[in-house]
């Protein structure tokens, strides 16, 4: 299958040479530009760009940076309960087309209960999860009815519900989702197509990709799978180990989230998940480094691989092995680390998966 790789765009310079999150602090254009335009020539497939209750909107920082670039998609977070659905879908469709396909959509449905209040919703996290299955499914109708319809659920009601754009993607652009509540996972077994999850050891990976796949099977499902991490890479690998250490030892500012500067633990089901791997020890599977993780409180995309561009490519591949199709990798050093893992560590994982379907087709 071929391997899809995945960066992020901030929407403003970093502020620090050990970034943490880079979705806060104004709008500076010319650097979404510039961003973009890096992961593009880096050979990144898609970026996502983030969501948060005080920053830049999501789809306008997107379109302004497709209208900047030729190929490069763009994996936009998206949290139902802000936008009417059948809105949401001709927004959607819109956006597909206007830039040729390069659309995919991240449903999230809030870290915090804070975080939430920040934009007037005031709904408990395991309702938010119901309420976004159903705009879901309200979206999907929107793209595949050729007629007008109706609409009666629990959180939406529409009468006459008709969309004159639907996507150019067929049946539309990937939805990926992230959790590990079982609300979060009975929403996406059965509406989206491709399950996010942060770097975990191997062993526990292929537990919960059984285990999804699993679920996904009981509505006539095949998912995907994409794992975020943290490449931090150098010339040797006790070069790595100190860079990794140097990191660590820059994560002592501000951490780009406005509404968890104040956290000091996990804020989401994800997140305790990724934190007792941190407290279990530092080093899993020999360059899966989990020392960020328990320092920041696993606040995000935290656990790290270290070593050598040929020895993170190699453990990034054993993710591929296991079923896992697409990776969101990005560093703490955001503009460099794009175009370090453009020269040393993209072309090499490329070049692996394709050795690797190779000999599987051949066997």
């Amino acid at each position: 299958m071929p391997i899809r790789i995945t960066g992020m765009i901030g929407v403003t310079p970093p502020n620090s040479a050990a970034t943490l999150h880079v979705i806060e602090g104004g709008l500076s254009p010319g650097y979404v530009v510039e961003a973009a335009r890096a992961h593009e020539a880096s050979g990144f497939d898609l970026v996502l760009v983030g969501y948060s209750s005080s920053s830049a909107e999501g789809f306008l920082v997107a379109q302004h940076a497709a209208a900047h670039t030729e190929r490069l998609g763009y994996l936009i977070a998206h949290r139902p309960g802000f936008v009417a659905p059948t809105l949401m879908a001709r927004k959607i469709a819109t956006f597909d087309h206007l830039t040729g396909g390069r659309l995919a959509v991240h449903i999230i449905t809030g870290k915090t209960d804070g975080e939430q209040e920040g934009d007037g919703d005031f709904t408990p996290k395991a309702e938010r999860y119901r309420r976004a299955a159903e705009y879901l499914e309200l979206m999907k109708l929107a793209w595949s009815s050729e007629k007008p319809f109706d609409f009666f659920g629990q959180f939406y009601r529409v009468q006459g519900a008709h969309s004159d754009v639907q996507p150019l993607q067929e049946p539309h652009p990937p939805l990926f989702f992230g959790g590990a509540s079982d609300g979060a996972l009975e929403m996406g077994a059965r509406l989206c197509d491709v399950y996010a999850i942060y770097a975990e050891p191997l062993a526990s990976t292929h537990e919960r990709m059984v285990q999804f796949r699993a679920r996904a099977a009981a509505f006539g499902r095949t998912p995907g799978f994409n794992v975020s991490v943290r490449p931090i890479i150098a010339p040797t690998e006790g070069a790595a180990w100190d860079k990794a250490n140097k990191i660590l030892a820059g994560m002592t500012g501000k951490k780009g989230w406005s509404r968890q500067e104040d956290v000091s633990g996990p804020v989401d089901n994800a997140g305790k998940r990724l934190f007792g791997f941190a407290l279990e020890k530092d080093v899993h599977d020999e360059r899966l480094w989990m020392p960020i993780a328990r320092a920041t409180g696993a606040l995000g995309n935290t656990s790290c691989l270290v070593g050598t561009p040929e020895q993170v490519a190699a453990a990034i591949l054993k993710y591929y092995r296991l079923g896992v199709g697409s990776f969101l990798i990005r560093g703490f050093d955001p503009f460099n680390d794009t175009v370090d893992f453009g020269r040393e560590l993209i072309p090499r994982i490329k070049a692996g998966a394709v050795e690797i379907d190779r000999l599987e087709a051949a066997s």
